[in-house]
């Protein structure tokens, strides 16, 4: 059976027919790759995540797997955070081709640190495809200078308002909070409830400043903490679980030294651990804690302005959960959970959807009080440190590239370790580790390179080793080390050598010599003073014995 057309239809379509295959032709094909819609991937970063080794000063770059929209690339949709230097802010170029998309900072990192870069599920292609939901995360190690590793110490400072005040220091972190381009420190107090900051003098010697009044209260008994920029204002934040409020308390930063007043939310009982994450792919960054009494893991999801939701909670299956670290360990740039309890560690995976599947459970000798996460054997992928506070250990759990950890790897460390810190303290390009003991001193593994530590050296503690942080104060590119003793209430800065030899602290004068003239300096002080008194060489509220016998010890005549 055939069908024809009316003549008057047919010269209608002989007309149209050009028209037709006109726009035909300038439709894309139905099998095309960049069709409408869909899923916009990403397919390399520049650096790559978990590489030791790039630049301070380089530029960080994102290819997708097809043109993006400018239009959609924005601080908050693409940003990177340095634990050291803050928030990278700077230019977005794009590739002729649309598919990179490069932040060229104008500040650098800071040396041997972490960035973290975050995008966000707002991202879009020109052909209306979207980032995934769970937006990407990725994380890369600066490169720090080479060092002898022969430290000295530098400064030794109070954190303590006053003579006889206790402060119990448990730790802190070490980032650029007035934004001069120098790492100023925020110590957690647990006995004063509050976060102390210590501005760097920026004078190249890496020593700090005493801290800066008034300080920032926080909830009760605030132990770990984690800096962040939870508003995207360019600022770098701080969170603190506090133990004995049952919250997290979140500060923001003001980008001159400061902080704002905290905003303080419920958690489970006993918080002992606190990091940062993108939990639901919107670029802000979000909390997850882990709850000693409660057994549990509270998730707090930033609204994007520095304001967070109620809490939720998920159980991770060990007891006692302990500490908690947040990183990418399987490489589809969601970051994971690694969790630490009584006796176990477990990685908890992201599944894109906002849950957490397990990838497997490790026995851990002792309380795994806290752990630490970066690539240690040179092979691409997220491995894991713990020290274990009733076992006299710490141990090294390396990942198989899936989020499956091996058996640790057990080191001995003083009594009761309870903190685990990593850099790159001699420059060769693999991070060494630094444990820190309550109940002892700190002590020094090296990493020869493929994950297997050597014991180098031990510091002797006031008191209580509690905290290192290995930071580059003096801006020369190598790591120093800040040491925090909680029951000396008191931080040690130690320089890594370099070409910032300081003057000796008995220089009252600052002649160059130290003698006579400045003994009677001191003579002329001696006594109660305050804390900014150049005299009072061990920084106690008094000059006294104790101060004339540093003096002595620089004594040159």
């Amino acid at each position: 059976m055939s069908f024809k057309l009316p003549r008057s239809s047919e010269s209608l379509v002989r007309s149209l027919t050009p028209v037709l295959i006109a726009c035909l032709a300038a439709m894309p094909a139905a099998t095309s790759s960049a069709s409408t819609g869909g899923t916009l991937s990403v397919i390399t970063t520049s650096p790559l995540r978990a590489v030791l080794d790039a630049s301070t000063n380089g530029s960080i770059s994102v290819t997708f797997d097809r043109p993006v929209d400018p239009d959609s690339i924005d601080v908050t949709s693409f940003h990177a955070f340095s634990r050291g230097a803050g928030s990278l802010r700077g230019e977005f170029l794009f590739s002729a081709d649309g598919h990179t998309v490069t932040l060229d900072p104008i500040r650098n990192a800071s040396p041997g640190e972490p960035v973290t870069v975050t995008l966000a599920n707002s991202i879009r292609g020109t052909d209306r495809s979207t980032l995934r939901s769970a937006g990407y995360q990725f994380r890369f190690w600066t490169a720090a200078a080479a060092a002898e590793m022969d430290f000295f110490i530098l400064q030794e400072i109070t954190t303590s308002a006053f003579p006889g005040e206790v402060v119990v220091p448990y730790g802190g972190s070490a980032t650029d909070l007035d934004e001069d381009g120098w790492i100023d420190l925020s110590i957690v107090n647990e006995e004063t409830d509050d976060v102390r900051v210590f501005l760097n003098t920026g004078d190249g010697t890496g020593r700090i400043q005493p801290f800066l009044t008034p300080t920032h209260s926080v909830g009760s008994v605030p132990s770990p903490s984690e800096p962040a920029d939870f508003d995207l204002d360019g600022h770098a934040d701080l969170c603190t679980a506090n133990i004995i409020g049952d919250n997290v308390s979140i500060l923001i930063g003001g980008g001159d030294g400061s902080y704002g007043g905290a905003q303080t939310l419920g958690t489970g009982n006993a918080p002992r651990g606190i990091t940062t994450l993108d939990l639901d792919g919107d670029g802000y960054l979000d909390i997850a804690s882990t709850n000693y009494s409660s057994g549990n893991v509270t998730l707090l999801r930033n609204q994007g302005n520095g304001i967070f939701d109620p809490p939720t909670t998920i159980q991770p299956g060990i007891s006692g959960e302990w500490s908690i670290q947040a990183d990418d360990l399987n490489g589809d740039g969601i970051f994971d959970l690694v969790v630490g309890g009584a006796n176990q560690i477990r990685v908890l995976l992201a599944d894109g959807n906002g849950n957490f599947i397990s990838a497997g459970t490790r026995s851990v000798a002792g309380r795994c009080w806290q752990l630490n996460l970066a690539d240690l054997d040179g092979d691409g992928d997220v491995d894991v440190t713990t020290v274990n506070s009733f076992a006299n250990a710490g141990q090294v759990f390396r990942n198989d590239g899936s989020g499956g950890l091996a058996n640790g790897v057990t080191y001995s460390t003083d009594p009761f370790p309870l903190a685990s810190d990593l850099g790159d303290l001699d420059g060769d390009g693999d991070l060494d580790w630094i444990t820190s003991s309550y109940s002892g001193d700190w002590f020094l593994f090296v990493n020869d390179g493929a994950g297997n530590f050597t014991f180098r050296e031990s510091f002797p503690s006031p008191i209580a080793a509690s905290c290192s942080l290995p930071v580059d104060m003096d801006n020369d590119g190598d790591l120093d080390l800040i040491f925090v003793d909680e029951l000396d209430d008191s931080m040690i800065v130690m320089s890594n050598g370099g070409n910032n030899t300081p003057d000796a602290p008995g220089d009252l004068n600052g002649d160059g010599l130290v003698n006579g003239a400045d003994l009677g300096l001191m003579l002329v002080a001696w006594g109660a003073c305050n804390r900014d008194c150049q005299a009072d060489l061990d920084q106690n509220g008094f000059v006294d014995g104790a101060d004339l016998g540093l003096l002595l010890v620089d004594w040159t005549g």
